[in-house]
């Protein structure tokens, strides 16, 4: 077994631990990536680009329809066998050497093949021979190894091979029909994208789409799923999975109905990928989520860091980066005894991810949310003030689509007087999103908001209707 010692080691090379070890190596230490895969991770190949490259085309198409004078020119469907190559592109056809050449060029290592903690600051990489290397770390390692689709536990659904993530945003051959078990972001996702492709498409969402924002959002994302000709089932579970004699899959409900399908899919949530990297040699459970504190160093483990999905902060790619940011420096701060900034949104951590954190869902139509709900906001004990707006009422949605719909929510703090959670549903809403992540992070005024000029005609109007339901 051949040996090296590097300053930090990180195992999972996805965009989280790339950012990490260039944050690291920028701040003046050796780095070593290990990466069992591909080099650029689930973001790059298996998730946000492939899925929304995916997705793009049945957006394009609809905002054409939705113009009079584009509209007379859409003359047909998409073209799903361009889509795909589009999409086999931007992936580079799964081939990481533009990645690992990235990571060559900024001066950081890359050992291949699976790692696994055997001690204190050591990694034993074996790779896709059996040969095992052991490196040895002088200050930190970092965990960034992501999280995996969750396989719930119903009878025969294993043995049906159903699709996860990866395999939608891998197709080759789009099914004429697609059972999708789960109304989270990737399930809502990816029903919106095989019923744009033709497919005729059955979500089976227990307690309805998107959970996690504000109720109305995933109600327009089911409407629009129903008036495409999907069907939205609700308040039902699945009991039972097989595939008949035609190889069809065929799920039986708890309302005593089945539905049948060329493949189902299963977006039921995430779990971990720690099951095989020797988290008991460090005295921590195999298969669990890593708890950090806001300088993404693990609990108990003083040379320990977690980064991304992993630590189950906040499971998407942006935000793993802004962690791997903080994490990089702070590592390279306290190899070199430098001063810590660990002070709420310091330098040294990850204050965002417990209030302020983005995201969008690229459905039909769109959401894009940061900070509170209302829910999320009252459970804090927050006093706040929920101002909602029609966004059809606005001049630049009325110049964007012909019958634009769409809707938003504003969460203020009235003891404050500051903004703590924006909603947006609605076509190119995600474009909107950052102006509400920045006055929510900036703590901006209600007062100081009223400057804020937004141009005309733009969706952003809304800000200055907020602010008048509002008053000053």
């Amino acid at each position: 077994m051949t040996s090296r010692e590097y300053d930090l080691i990180v195992i999972g090379a996805g965009p989280v631990g790339e950012n990490v070890a260039d944050r690291a190596t920028q701040g003046g230490l050796s780095v070593v990536v290990v990466e069992s895969e591909l080099v650029g991770g689930e973001c790059s190949y298996w998730a946000c680009i492939p899925s929304k490259a995916l997705l793009r085309p049945g957006a394009a198409l609809r905002a054409a329809r939705a113009v009079g004078g584009a509209a007379q020119a859409v003359t047909g469907e998409i073209d799903v066998a361009a889509s795909l190559h589009r999409r086999d592109e931007l992936v580079h056809h799964w081939d990481d050497t533009s990645q690992v050449d990235w990571l060559h060029g900024a001066g950081i290592d890359l050992v291949r093949g699976h790692g696994r903690l055997t001690g204190e600051r050591e990694v034993t990489v074996t790779d896709a021979d059996g040969v095992e290397t052991a490196l040895v770390a002088r200050h930190a390692v970092t965990v960034s190894t992501g999280s995996a689709a969750l396989l719930p536990d119903i009878p025969g659904l294993r043995e049906v091979q159903p699709w996860t993530s990866r395999e939608a945003t891998g197709v080759q051959d789009v099914p004429a029909s697609l059972v999708v078990l789960g109304g989270g972001v990737v399930g809502s996702e990816m029903a919106t994208l095989f019923t744009s492709f033709g497919a005729t498409v059955t979500v089976i969402a227990r307690s309805g789409l998107l959970g996690g924002v504000e109720p109305f959002a995933g109600e327009a994302v089911a409407r629009a799923l129903t008036d495409a000709g999907a069907a939205v089932r609700t308040g039902v579970e699945v009991e039972r999975a097989a595939r008949d004699g035609d190889g069809d899959v065929v799920l039986s409900l708890s309302d005593g109905s089945e539905v049948r399908a060329a493949e189902v899919l299963v977006a039921t949530g995430r779990v971990p990928r720690t099951a095989d990297i020797g988290l008991e040699s460090v005295g921590l459970e195999p298969g669990s989520w890593l708890d950090v504190d806001d300088t993404l160093r693990v609990r108990g483990v003083d040379w320990l860091y977690a980064v991304g999905d992993v630590n189950h902060r906040a499971l998407l790619t942006h935000q793993g980066k802004y962690q791997a940011r903080a994490a990089g420096d702070v590592i390279a701060a306290r190899a070199q005894a430098a001063e810590i900034d660990d002070a709420p949104w310091g330098a040294h951590v990850a204050t965002a991810d417990h209030s302020a954190v983005p995201q969008v869902i690229f459905t039909d139509p769109e959401v894009a949310s940061v900070g509170h709900t209302e829910k999320s906001a009252r459970a804090a004990g927050l006093d706040v003030r929920v101002i909602d707006y029609d966004l059809s009422w606005l001049a630049g949605s009325s110049e964007l689509a012909d019958d634009y719909q769409g809707r938003a929510r504003a969460i203020v703090d009235e003891k404050r007087r500051v903004l703590v959670g924006a909603t947006f549903v609605g076509q190119d809403v995600g474009e909107m999103l950052h102006a509400a992540t920045i006055a929510i992070v900036g703590e901006v005024s209600i007062e100081r908001l009223w400057h804020a000029v937004p141009s005309y005609p733009t969706i952003n109007e809304v800000w200055l209707r907020w602010l008048e339901e509002f008053g000053r």
